[in-house]
């Protein structure tokens, strides 16, 4: 578990709310511009976020009870692969960790563009790994008829998952050798073939994309349900949890994960955050007036539909949440702000701060531009291949 409290922002269109983008403003007429994406993420960066998860599915948006496009929240959505390599150069020490589901993608794709990522990001990387369990999703691609049971689709995730960290494990570190006086650029025998075969996926051969900084970018897995964290410990590096706002339910959750970890024969604790959607106001009053208008014009209550908590909060009252989590045992939290810029902006501008003053987390100014991984305090991916090539021969000179 990391040494200080790991705070993430989880980024969806104009807020998780189904009503936000009724209230953002002239920012909603900009969430398929990359200048949107890249204001917000920046802001985070700049202001000591450790890390952005960005939403994504195959879906435009909700569906209304009819099964037709909900028309009252936002509908359509830029890829978040793409946007994460878009902002990674315009920032410098956040984590950025798209959504990328597993069921209609090839497990090549995945791995090449996550690899790309962490080149482009210099090791900033993540991969929040993801399942489409719909017809719907399904239809879009024309492969499956769709509407696969849950633990088939977990099953399929899992062998992708394999899938991808061999592939990201098929060039060595020093594959490169870039020998001009024998004109060789690669050396063969450093590169491994990815030689896979499951019952639901099959792949052979290696990367095109050399081993990247952190080797394998974290992935992040949300753990909502039993078989969900189940699936979790089998591939994650960091669990996410919804805890309701009893403690003793973040508690039981946490200790089903570290459960579930021994029963797996792991000798590894993931760092588990809690994931909590939020709204920040002035006071407890105004906060929760807000949400109520939010609701309103919704025409349902936010939290009969999220599968978190929803709270309509102050920073102090957060700030004392995130102190009581860190005391069970949670390395920290992921945030779903309700509304974007307003809530993302309350995080990085106002939470941040009140959480070093609390002494949850370092200043800003002093923290380590360091690849992902060791922000959240995973140790340092070792190739599965490592012991296959072993060092690199010295050149001695005569």
């Amino acid at each position: 578990m990391p040494d200080r409290t790991t705070l993430v922002s989880a980024l969806q269109g104009a807020g998780w709310h189904p009503a936000a983008w009724r209230t953002a403003g002239p920012a909603a007429q900009r969430l398929t511009s990359l200048r949107y994406w890249r204001d917000v993420v920046v802001e985070q960066d700049r202001l000591g976020v450790d890390a952005v998860t960005i939403e994504d599915s195959f879906t435009a948006g909700p569906v209304d009870a009819a099964g037709d496009l909900d028309t009252t929240t936002v509908v359509g959505r830029l890829d978040a692969l793409l946007v994460a390599n878009a902002v990674a150069p315009a920032t410098r020490a956040i984590g950025l960790v798209p959504t990328v589901s597993v069921t209609h993608t090839e497990p090549f794709h995945v791995a090449t563009g996550l690899q790309t990522l962490d080149h482009v990001s210099l090791g900033r990387a993540g991969w929040r790994i993801q399942v489409s369990p719909t017809s719907r999703e399904a239809a879009l691609f024309g492969r499956r008829a769709g509407g696969d049971d849950v633990s088939t689709l977990f099953a399929e995730a899992r062998e992708v998952a394999e899938v991808v960290s061999r592939l990201w494990d098929s060039w060595d570190d020093d594959a490169i050798i870039r020998d001009v006086t024998t004109g060789r650029f690669i050396d063969r025998d450093r590169i491994h073939n990815a030689e896979f075969v499951g019952e639901h996926v099959s792949v052979h051969g290696a990367s095109i994309v050399p081993r990247s900084p952190q080797g394998r970018p974290p992935v992040f897995s949300l753990a909502h349900r039993s078989d969900a964290a189940e699936f979790a410990v089998d591939t994650a590096d960091v669990v996410l949890v919804t805890p309701g706002f009893d403690g003793r339910e973040a508690r039981d959750l946490l200790t089903e994960i570290r459960a579930l970890e021994q029963a797996a024969g792991s000798d590894v604790r993931r760092p588990v955050l809690a994931d909590l959607a939020v709204l920040i106001g002035s006071s407890p009053a105004a906060a929760a007036d807000e949400l109520a208008a939010l609701d309103e014009a919704a025409g349902t209550p936010y939290a009969d539909v999220s599968d978190t908590s929803v709270l309509a909060t102050t920073v102090p009252e957060l700030v004392s949440l995130i102190g009581d989590l860190r005391g069970l045992g949670f390395a920290g939290v992921r945030l779903r702000p309700l509304r974007i810029p307003v809530d993302s902006t309350a995080i990085a501008r106002q939470l941040v701060p009140a959480l070093v003053t609390a002494g949850l987390r370092a200043d800003v100014a002093s923290r380590p531009t360091a690849d992902l991984r060791t922000r959240l305090g995973i140790a340092p991916a070792v190739s599965r291949y490592a012991s296959v090539s072993g060092p690199a021969p010295v050149e001695v000179s005569a």
